[in-house]
């Protein structure tokens, strides 16, 4: 794990090589808030709570499949043997986590921002809410990345990643849905404390998963 800090300023130094790909998902995530937006403009009774919920939760899972398929998916055939030679498997995909993670954690904070100017603010607990943002965000770049890695070695790679990932990601979402919408209830903080043990334990599952299935995937 030696090399997972060099590995991880690897990652920002890419990204701000290829800022077209960061302004790609700026514009995909702005474009899905508008269309959402103009959708109800003329109907805002419609926009209830849960309708929120839904919309903001699809938006925050498309944005961040989006983000994090390129994870490995997108790097050129025959990187993976450079990087085979100078770290570790566990630091590679480590490093994409925490990078991804960042990255969606971001992304998820913008789409909230947007929501809230563009359509309306049913939130009562923000605390809450932004844990569930947080953890959220970590399950699905850790879960994504390692399907990422997993998809790249496959041929039609891009499809898999698709097939693949909605079944990993699912049990976050509907998690992570239950607790925006005790937030939206203003229910007390309490009665959160549950699934939010239940997203952490998801998380961790995750990563316990990628740390000890990776490096056989990687070696193939």
């Amino acid at each position: 794990m030696n090399h997972l800090l060099p590995l991880l300023k690897k990652e920002f130094s890419l990204e701000l090589k290829r800022q077209s790909v960061m302004a790609g998902l700026g514009l995909y995530l702005l474009s899905m808030a508008f269309i959402i937006y103009f959708s109800f403009s003329l109907r805002q009774n419609l926009i209830t709570p849960l309708v929120w919920n839904a919309l903001f939760w699809i938006t925050i899972l498309f944005t961040a499949i989006n983000t994090v398929a390129k994870s490995f998916i997108g790097e050129k055939r025959g990187l993976d043997i450079y990087y085979y030679s100078i770290a570790s498997p566990v630091a590679i995909l480590f490093s994409k986590i925490i990078y991804n993670f960042l990255l969606c954690l971001v992304l998820a904070a913008c789409g909230y921002l947007l929501f809230v100017l563009l359509l309306n603010n049913p939130m009562h607990d923000q605390v809450t809410f932004m844990e569930t943002l947080a953890l959220s965000s970590f399950g699905f770049s850790a879960s994504l990345t390692l399907l990422s890695g997993i998809a790249s070695k496959a041929s039609n790679s891009n499809i898999l990643m698709a097939v693949l990932s909605f079944p990993v990601v699912i049990s976050i979402l509907l998690v992570a849905v239950k607790i925006t919408k005790n937030c939206m209830d203003d229910l007390d903080p309490s009665v959160s404390y549950q699934p939010l043990l239940m997203l952490l334990a998801i998380d961790a599952l995750v990563c316990a998963v990628s740390y000890l299935l990776f490096p056989f995937t990687w070696k193939n």
